[in-house]
């Protein structure tokens, strides 16, 4: 006999209670193990093809693996020290762009920044804090980064976690499918992979798209000679899985720097311009509707707001688990709407004497 809907809203309702503590009290140790188990689910359908060309699962595993280190060697050694010094770069130099920028206002719009107005207290203002902010947000960054717990955390255990979870994906699936209730588990199968699939669009979607915009913008503004242009590059690519966020604030960043280092110089600012429309105009005709789909049933103000509570709740770890955490709850709130409205309650008393 299946419990009453009542007592099954009080053991879910304790789950969902017991993950909440849980991911407040030792979110940070949870930090490699979500990490890892996100990896392992982006790569799961790269594993799921091996397969089919004839590979086993193990095999597979390790080929997704030796890549794996590959790439990371490569950027190491190429990419990641650079990122680094550009970064510190921009932070440091910050407050002289600010001064630069109060010059040539100055120069062509002098009433804006008299002594004393509030222009100029403004862009002194912004120059500091970014300078004073973002050089105690690196060292803080950097000084986490070096000390030997969080290098064993990053860097060993969670790779070992990826793996391990790739290559028991498919058992662990099967498992879980096998402690589903019975009397629910047609449905829970539905909602199941309802969420699968609005995730596989947005987070391996939105992830290879990110990957790949960050990459052209970052190699096109290195190629036009713009300082900072792989800093630009990599924020722009991070942020794209926000709408329009990123290519807003990529490309304004970008051109400002292009108008001081190119002042003058039209055609390099323009071309600087032309990097962000054209990443645009890939992303929206090709490759958010090649690699996301046109549906995947996660609106953007949903998303932010997700990552605004959970990030304000839980920290880091929250941000991490708002995106499928979000695609869940917007799946299970559709199926509540279906429901809803083929009930009594919504339908009423007259519709059902007018169905015959």
């Amino acid at each position: 006999m299946a419990l009453p809907v009542r007592d099954q809203m009080k053991y879910w309702g304790v789950a969902a209670i017991i993950f909440a503590v849980v991911l407040w009290y030792l979110g940070n140790v949870l930090l490699p193990f979500i990490l890892g188990g996100a990896i392992a689910y982006f790569l799961d359908p790269v594993a799921d093809r091996l397969e089919r060309l004839g590979l086993s699962r193990a095999m597979a595993t390790m080929v997704i693996t030796l890549a794996a280190i590959l790439i990371f060697v490569i950027l190491a050694l190429a990419v990641i020290p650079t990122l680094v010094r550009q970064a510190g770069d921009l932070i440091a130099t910050a407050p002289q762009l600010f001064r630069d920028l109060r010059d040539f206002l100055g120069t062509h719009f002098p009433s804006l920044v008299v002594e004393g107005s509030p222009m100029r207290e403004a862009l002194v203002s912004i120059g500091q804090t970014v300078q004073e902010r973002g050089a105690e947000l690196l060292n803080t960054a950097l000084s986490s980064a070096m000390s030997v717990i969080n290098i064993l955390m990053l860097f060993v255990i969670v790779p070992v976690v990826a793996v391990y979870l790739l290559l028991d994906w498919d058992r662990m699936v099967a498992r879980v499918d096998e402690l589903l209730p019975r009397d629910h588990v047609s449905v829970i199968r539905q909602i199941a992979s309802e969420i699968d699939a609005t995730l596989a669009g947005f987070v391996r979607g939105m992830g290879s798209v990110c990957l790949i915009l960050g990459c052209y913008y970052a190699i096109a503004l290195a190629l036009v000679g713009l300082n900072f242009g792989l800093v630009v590059g990599v924020i722009a690519g991070l942020l794209t899985f926000i709408p329009y966020v990123g290519a807003i604030i990529g490309g304004a960043l970008a051109i400002g720097l292009a108008l001081f280092q190119f002042w003058g110089e039209w055609y390099w600012i323009a071309a600087v311009a032309g990097i962000f429309f054209l990443g645009q105009f890939l992303e929206g005709n090709f490759l958010t509707p090649k690699l996301v789909g046109s549906s995947i049933g996660l609106h953007p103000v949903w998303l932010i707001l997700a990552l605004s509570v959970f990030g304000t709740l839980f920290g880091f770890v929250g941000m991490l688990v708002a995106v499928p955490l979000a695609a869940a709850l917007g799946v299970i709130m559709r199926f509540v709407i279906d429901q809803y409205k083929d009930s009594r309650l919504y339908r009423g008393l007259e519709h059902d004497r007018e169905a015959p």
